[in-house]
C-alpha cells in the first residue's frame, strides 16, 4: 500500500437501520433506529425491542464472536440464517449454478467470490455495509484480484460487475442496494447474470418496481412498497418474517432449490412475524444518509 494507511473505519446502516461506525475494532457511533423490531433478531438474539443500547451490544458481539471489522476476522461459516441472500448464493455457487458472485463485505469492500464457505462467511452475518476499510486477514482470503480496489475498498457493485466480466466468468450473481444498478446490470449482462436486491428498506415505490422488473431475487427486509408490489407479481415467496422473492425464473429456481435443501417449501400463507414499522419512501426519505 502507498501513502498514507486508510483509516480503519467501517460503517454500517445496521440494525435498525441505524448507522453503526466501528473503528479499530471499538464501536464508536451508534444513530437511532427507525425500526422497533426485528423478527430475525428475536428469532437468534432474543432481542425483542431495537434500542441503541440492543445495537451496540449486538455488535460488540459480532467483534468478539467472529471479528467483525478486524484483523480477527472469521472468513469462512456453514449456514447461518436459515434462509437468505447469502445462503441462496452460497448454495448456487456448491451446485455450479453460478460461476461466482459478486458481493459487498467488511474489509475488502466489492469483491468476486467463487468459494461457497468464503461467501457465507464473509455475508452470512452482516448488513447494510456503507463504507470499509482494508483488513488483510480479508484480503488475504479472497484474493486481491478479485477485489474492485483492496487499497480503498469502495462499494461500487458495478465495477464489480465489470471485473467479473473481464475476468471471463459466465454466469455471476451481484448483489445490489440501489435500483438504477439493477437496471443499468440486466441492461449491460442481460439474463447472464442473476441480480439480487438487498438492504431494500429504504426504496420508495418507483424503485420497488424496478427491482421487480430487472431483478432475479429481492429481499423485502422492512419495506411497505415491495411488499405491496409483490401482490401484483407471479413470484416465489420464502419466509413469513424477512420475505424472499424469487421474480425470475431463475431466481424462483433457486429459492425454491434452496428451501427444498434445507426441507421447507415456499411460504403459502402463514402468519406474518414481520418486522415494525414497515417504512415506504414517506417516511424514509429525511434518513436516507448514503448517496453518491
Amino acid at each position: 500500500m502507498t501513502g498514507a494507511a486508510k483509516k480503519d473505519r467501517h460503517v454500517f446502516q445496521a440494525i435498525g437501520l441505524a448507522k453503526v461506525v466501528i473503528e479499530d475494532g471499538k464501536v464508536v457511533e451508534v444513530g437511532q433506529p427507525r425500526l422497533n423490531y426485528c423478527p430475525l433478531y428475536k428469532k437468534f438474539r432474543g432481542m425483542e425491542e431495537i434500542t441503541p443500547e440492543a445495537i451496540k451490544e449486538n455488535i460488540e458481539f459480532r467483534i468478539r464472536d467472529f471479528g467483525l471489522c478486524t484483523e480477527n476476522r472469521k472468513v469462512r461459516a456453514d449456514d447461518y440464517v436459515t434462509f437468505g441472500v447469502s445462503e441462496i448464493l452460497s448454495t448456487a455457487l456448491a451446485e455450479k449454478k453460478i460461476d461466482a458472485a459478486v458481493i459487498a463485505a467488511d474489509g475488502c469492500g466489492t469483491a468476486i467470490i467463487t468459494d461457497p464457505g468464503l461467501l457465507q462467511g464473509l455475508c452470512g452475518r452482516i448488513s447494510g455495509l456503507m463504507e470499509t476499510s482494508p483488513l488483510q486477514v480479508v484480503l488475504d482470503a479472497v484474493g486481491r484480484d478479485n477485489v474492485v480496489d483492496p487499497e480503498e475498498t469502495p462499494i461500487d457493485q458495478m465495477k464489480g460487475a465489470e471485473m467479473a466480466d473481464r475476468k471471463g466468468y459466465g454466469k455471476f450473481a451481484v448483489t445490489v442496494a440501489r435500483p438504477k444498478d439493477a437496471e443499468a446490470l440486466r441492461k449491460a449482462y442481460g439474463d447472464r447474470i442473476v441480480v439480487v436486491a438487498v438492504h431494500t428498506s429504504c426504496i420508495n415505490h418507483e424503485g420497488a418496481q424496478t427491482y421487480f422488473d430487472n431483478c432475479d431475487i429481492i429481499t423485502a427486509c422492512a419495506n411497505a412498497p415491495l411488499r405491496k408490489e409483490a401482490e401484483n407479481r407471479d413470484i416465489v415467496v420464502a419466509g413469513n418474517k424477512v420475505e424472499v422473492y424469487g421474480v425470475s425464473e431463475t431466481g424462483k429456481k433457486l429459492v425454491i432449490d434452496k428451501l427444498a435443501s434445507i426441507g421447507r417449501k415456499p411460504y403459502a400463507g402463514e402468519p406474518l412475524d414481520e418486522p415494525r414499522p414497515l417504512l415506504s419512501s414517506e417516511n424514509v426519505m429525511d434518513y436516507i444518509a448514503h448517496k453518491r
